[in-house]
């Protein structure tokens, strides 16, 4: 199992920080919302190691066999992988790239109609919130490939 999560895992860390840089390079002139868009595809690419860890680990180590509690802990595992990736080029845009980034969120958000507390945690804090969402959409689809991909002892 270790080298199953450490092998998607890194798959997935390495495409995080990728497209999330090259989202940021290339779509330098992009809007808000087309950068939110970009940046949850880039969550779910990343993330879709989490299928393909979890289908390699029942098909060429278990011989076939899954649980879906250990296909979760895959699962999650290689989710860490990709948040830390992703979390890593968040704090990299917020504190080197872009580090008026805060700003630009709230000018964008006030645009909108936005009147409410818009409370700054610093770049650390968008990168840790940035790991967090990552996660939650991680357990989500370490759930769904963990359904779909079980497969009991005959």
């Amino acid at each position: 199992m270790k080298n199953t999560v450490i092998k998607f895992g890194a798959y997935g860390f390495l495409l995080g920080l990728g497209l999330f840089l090259a989202g940021v390079f290339f779509g330098e002139n992009l809007e808000m919302s087309q950068g939110m868009v970009i940046g949850y595809l880039t969550i779910l690419a990343s993330l879709i190691f989490v299928f393909f860890g979890i289908k390699h680990y029942r098909d060429k180590q278990n011989n076939g066999v899954l649980t879906i509690g250990k296909a979760i802990v895959i699962g999650i595992s290689i989710s860490i992988f990709a948040a830390i990736g992703i979390a890593i080029a968040d704090y990299i845009y917020t504190s080197a790239i872009n580090p008026n980034f805060y700003e630009d969120y709230v000018a964008a958000q006030r645009a909108e109609g936005y009147t409410g507390e818009i409370p700054d945690y610093g770049n650390f804090g968008l990168a840790l919130f940035m790991f967090g969402q990552v996660m939650i959409i991680g357990f989500i689809i370490s759930l769904i490939s963990a359904v779909v991909l079980q497969r009991k002892n005959n």
